[in-house]
């Protein structure tokens, strides 16, 4: 017994302290708990099409819904220009960033107070949960891709050197989702009625970006530029551009990039800022 007690006082004591520092994000701590993000996201994937009738077919259903609405009314009624480009696909291929950075933002917005058990129970790393959150949604994203592919060459659009820019912008989409994330995510913990408002805010956010129209409708100069303050319209314009070959994207891309930048970096901090307070919270 003695020798039991005299072990136990030897053993060593690990403390967990919040971090200090303007922005101390802990990237290598990240990289330890790599395997609880691919958890996180391979769960986050089961989930969603856990007792789904049709299961992945919604990720090749609601964007072709959606781009045959559009044609109907936008592209047919309407007659909306879409810069030479027959409609459907020229909507189609602005629908899929869309919707990968929406049905992120939408994940992530709740992901924190969705694993409220989780956060209350174990340390790890918070900003895992917003990650696996963002990864989850490039499941969808692939599967509709290949139906993008496939409208691409019904309409005889073939891939050129461009389309090795299509990573980027990939991965850009997904800054801005976890740019804006972020905040909704911290937010979303202290007033749970955020996640009542981001459903609205990303329909409100699809209309003032450039999904049904073309960016050419705005006016060039100062109403250009306040238009790239949207960074959704720097995705959409080099999405167009590295798959259709339009007009190389100006510096709207460059307003758009920094805008997301300017996001993920306050985002970063509030976050962090307001990790330490997640647990009471919750």
């Amino acid at each position: 017994m003695d020798s039991t007690r005299q072990k136990n006082a030897q053993a060593p004591i690990t403390y967990l302290r919040p971090s200090k520092g303007w922005l101390s994000i802990d990237f290598k701590e990240l990289w330890r708990y790599r395997e609880l993000i691919f958890f996180l996201t391979w769960r986050d994937i089961k989930v969603r099409y856990k007792q789904a009738v049709l299961g992945v077919a919604w990720a090749i259903l609601q964007p072709l819904l959606t781009m045959v609405i559009f044609s109907v009314i936008f592209g047919n009624l309407l007659r909306t220009p879409s810069e030479g480009i027959p409609y459907p696909l020229f909507s189609l291929t602005a629908l899929l960033p869309w919707q990968l950075f929406a049905s992120a933002l939408q994940r992530t917005s709740i992901s924190l107070v969705g694993n409220s058990n989780l956060i209350t129970k174990v340390y790890f790393p918070r900003l895992a949960i917003p990650l696996s959150s963002i990864f989850a949604a490039l499941v969808d994203f692939g599967v509709s891709f290949v139906v993008l592919l496939g409208v691409m060459i019904y309409y005889q659009y073939w891939p050129t050197w461009n389309t090795l820019w299509l990573i980027p912008m990939v991965l850009l989409t997904l800054l801005t989702a976890l740019a804006v994330g972020l905040w909704f995510s911290a937010l979303n913990v202290q007033y749970r009625d955020v996640q009542q408002m981001v459903p609205f805010i990303i329909q409100a956010w699809m209309y003032a970006s450039p999904i049904v129209y073309s960016i050419s409708i705005i006016p060039e100069g100062i109403w250009r530029l306040l238009y790239g303050l949207n960074p959704m319209v720097g995705v959409i314009q080099g999405f167009r551009w590295v798959l259709l070959g339009t007009e190389q994207p100006d510096i709207t891309m460059l307003i758009s990039s920094g805008v997301v930048l300017i996001l993920l970096i306050s985002g970063l901090y509030y976050f962090r800022r307001m990790e330490k307070t997640f647990a009471d919270i919750v």
